[in-house]
């Protein structure tokens, strides 16, 4: 907006209003004079632009867009520690502590009999990440097997300030109110360890609410989770009551999205000198990458569906494949989509090409 309000723009105009007859020349009296005064307010101008620009939420920096976001009730998303699952030969300590991959655990509650949940000491998403043999960092007697073996709540990074822009016009596109689809939905995501939820109303009768969730890291969550998500909610032993977020009279189920086992066939043509083992690594990171699109975009679609030449799409300029004939998922027809339930994300199973297994996992 004061694009044009430069020191050069400013001087000249107020050298304008000196009589003619006065030097005026860089250097001159009457120009030093006058210098200083507009080098500060071209500089005045700049900030000006910029608290022009920090009053808006799509031009607004991180500190003023947390300001603008508070007006609707809304601030990012912490970040927040993830919750794995440790199984050990004998029962251990509350407080426990265990290194791997360079983080640290601690065992924060028994679940039973040798299985704890260990919670890391490193907030984000690393956490959730960590799987495998555990180096006990106290001295327990007795222990022999310590290993990690799945996620009860995945870490999150804090929400980077583009989503956070995102979420807030978002906000604008339903008033989220007493109760309604984007109430719920405006409540659930901000549970940490959530990356996105699905909503059906009146799915068992009136007053009935069916809430579907994926964790943040876009995978099915664990029932350990999928609890605590219903207690936040509308609490197991007062279902109704109104002790939750839900309002008084609402019955909520919370169940985790579920994985679907997608079978991928491939009748494809090699380039001169290269083979299965050069090329297909390649091929599974490209189709898995696409398994994990589809399941960050699940909450924002109504189904999710399996396109078959995006697949062939992704593939095809990997160094290597000189043509594809063929892509069968599922065992459908060569090229058909394939079109999952509301509460199912793909996740790869099996993957053949040119009728040789390939190890996926």
């Amino acid at each position: 907006m004061y694009e044009e309000q430069t020191f050069e723009s400013i001087i000249k105009k107020a050298l304008s209003l000196v009589p003619s007859n006065v030097d005026k020349r860089q250097g001159s009296v009457i120009y030093d004079a006058l210098a200083p005064a507009c080098a500060e307010l071209a500089q005045m101008y700049i900030s000006l632009d910029n608290l022009l620009n920090q009053t808006f939420a799509d031009t607004a920096g991180r500190e003023y867009l947390i300001k603008r976001a508070a007006e609707r009730g809304l601030s990012p998303k912490q970040s927040s520690y993830a919750v794995m699952k440790g199984v050990f030969n004998i029962n251990i300590p509350i407080g426990s502590r265990f290194s791997i991959n360079n983080l640290i655990f601690s065992a924060d509650e028994k679940i039973e009999n040798g299985c704890y949940k260990l919670v890391c000491e490193t907030k984000g998403t690393a956490g959730h990440r960590a799987f495998g043999n555990l180096l006990p960092l106290d001295n327990i007697e007795g222990l022999t097997y310590a290993v990690i073996t799945d996620v009860i709540i995945t870490g999150e990074d804090e929400e980077t300030t583009e989503n956070f822009r995102q979420r807030y016009f978002d906000s604008f596109n339903s008033l989220a109110f007493g109760g309604n689809k984007k109430d719920y939905i405006e409540k659930i995501n901000s549970i940490n360890g959530v990356g996105g939820c699905k909503i059906i109303p009146v799915f068992n009768g009136g007053g009935t609410v069916k809430i579907i969730i994926i964790s943040s890291g876009y995978t099915t969550p664990s029932e350990e989770f999928i609890k605590e998500v219903k207690e936040i909610t509308d609490p197991e032993k007062t279902t109704g009551n109104g002790d939750g977020f839900a309002p008084i009279g609402h019955k909520v189920t919370v169940v985790g999205v579920r994985e679907y086992d997608i079978n991928v066939n491939i009748e494809l043509t090699y380039e001169n000198g290269y083979e299965l083992e050069d090329i297909s690594e390649y091929v599974i990171n490209e189709i898995n990458d696409y398994m994990k699109e589809l399941a960050a975009k699940w909450a924002d679609s109504e189904n999710t569906e399996i396109i078959a030449m995006r697949i062939g799409t992704n593939i095809f300029n990997i160094n290597g494949i000189k043509a594809i004939s063929s892509i069968i998922i599922n065992n459908s027809d060569s090229f058909d989509n394939l079109i999952l339930d509301i509460d199912y994300i793909p996740v790869m199973k099996e993957l053949i090409i040119n009728n040789y297994k390939v190890e996926v996992n």
